[in-house]
């Protein structure tokens, strides 16, 4: 008899990781493999920020915080979102978590009752359906067609909310496919939601700075602060300062929602390491000319991968607005065989079949509820990605 309860059945591991596992085990045995399932940025983490936490273990600033995180963090915060998204929330409306995922995952854990409905638009970020099942919510997928930029609609918006829906969750850019909603797609959303008042929003907007094309980033509660009541703002340290393994995300919402996520930080992970948290300090107080350069540095990556893709017959790529992923549709492969006769019968047979045969790790669009894709990463170098590409197309002129 199994010891495990009974809703881990229905959650997967994550995609992403899987990916980069199977990468390493391969590398383990000798194979010259690029690993692009992971997203981070290659770039280290710029040194006042590292200082700034040197100096915070040096002086003592290594006892517990508040859960919610600590005073100036938060005040950090705060400015931040006013600063640069023209949102007014005070400090004890914001609040420090382990990584913008953990944000999500108290939130839900905060709001969802068995059966309660989570609005998912496809593609979506892997870990999103699987924290709304492990917390008794039902995801609710809507497919976001390239034509449609990988944009939710408010038609399709409409016809997916019911009286059970709890949420939406908006990613914008986005992961994995790089879109961004404008103003006016934000406001058209809003129009919708404004008549299911049941209905809360969660603004995935950690890839914020990561914008290309001379795109302005517009934050939902910028767009709709007719919602501001039920909308949770998340952000995040990890892409736009290279801290992913600082562990530091950041969310902006209504007042009792934040301290219900509070008390579920207080009780399962204390809070976040102060450490960390003078780090994040740092990063949002502190110079932000890495950030451009990153920027930039992330935009020339894109353009180096569109332009590679596209010389594949059988692959496209819509250059992504944002974030730093490649969604890359291998549709006109499936149905095929490769060069040993084993037939591509989906997106996950693709990805198997670039990673063992192209040595070049992706992640299968199967993962973010919309096929037939595969996703790689453009955070590595160009030396890295050049070499990547090269070896995906070569393997597609292998498919018969």
């Amino acid at each position: 008899m199994s010891y495990l309860a009974s809703r881990l059945s229905a959650v997967k591991p994550s995609a992403s990781m899987a990916a980069s596992q199977a990468a390493k085990a391969l590398r383990a045995k000798g194979a010259d493999v690029i690993d692009l399932g992971l997203g981070e940025p290659d770039f280290p983490t710029p040194e006042h920020i590292v200082e700034a936490a040197h100096a915070a273990a040096k002086t003592g600033l290594t006892l517990y915080t508040g859960a919610a995180g600590t005073p100036e963090v938060r005040e950090a915060v705060a400015g931040k979102f006013r600063r640069e998204n023209g949102l007014d929330y005070t400090a004890d409306e914001t609040i420090v978590a382990n990584g913008a995922k953990q944000i999500i995952f108290n939130a839900l854990m905060a709001t969802l009752e068995p059966g309660d409905e989570v609005i998912l638009p496809a593609p979506y970020f892997v870990s999103y359906p699987e924290m709304a099942k492990l917390l008794g919510g039902t995801p609710v997928v809507v497919e976001c067609l390239e034509t449609t930029g990988f944009r939710l609609t408010p038609e399709r918006l409409e016809q997916a909310i019911t009286p059970k829906t709890k949420w939406l969750f908006l990613n914008t850019p986005g992961n994995p496919s790089g879109a961004v909603y404008s103003e006016a797609d934000l406001r058209a959303l809003g129009t919708i939601l404004a008549k299911h008042p049941q209905v809360l929003v969660l603004s995935d907007e950690i890839y914020e700075h990561i914008i290309f094309d001379g795109r302005e980033f517009v934050s939902f509660g910028k767009a709709c602060p007719e919602l501001r009541d039920r909308s949770l703002i998340v952000n995040g340290a990890s892409k736009a300062y290279a801290m992913t393994g600082w562990r530091v995300g950041y969310a902006a919402g209504p007042l009792p929602l934040i301290k219900a996520m509070a008390t579920i930080q207080s009780q399962s992970v204390t809070s976040v390491c102060s450490i960390a948290q003078a780090a994040a300090l740092a990063a949002l107080n502190g110079p932000q000319d890495n950030v451009a350069r990153f920027r930039k540095a992330f935009e020339d990556r894109r353009n180096l991968v569109v332009d590679g893709i596209r010389r594949a017959n059988d692959l496209t790529l819509a250059p992504p607005e944002g974030a730093f992923y490649a969604y890359i549709g291998c549709a006109n492969l499936i149905g095929r065989r490769t060069s040993k006769g084993v037939e591509l019968t989906d997106d996950a047979t693709v990805a198997t079949y670039l990673l063992t045969e192209g040595r070049v790790a992706s992640v299968p669009g199967v993962a973010y509820g919309l096929s037939p894709y595969f996703r790689i990463s453009t955070a590595a170098s160009a030396e890295v990605l050049t070499e990547a590409v090269a070896r995906i197309n070569a393997a597609v002129a292998q498919v018969e």
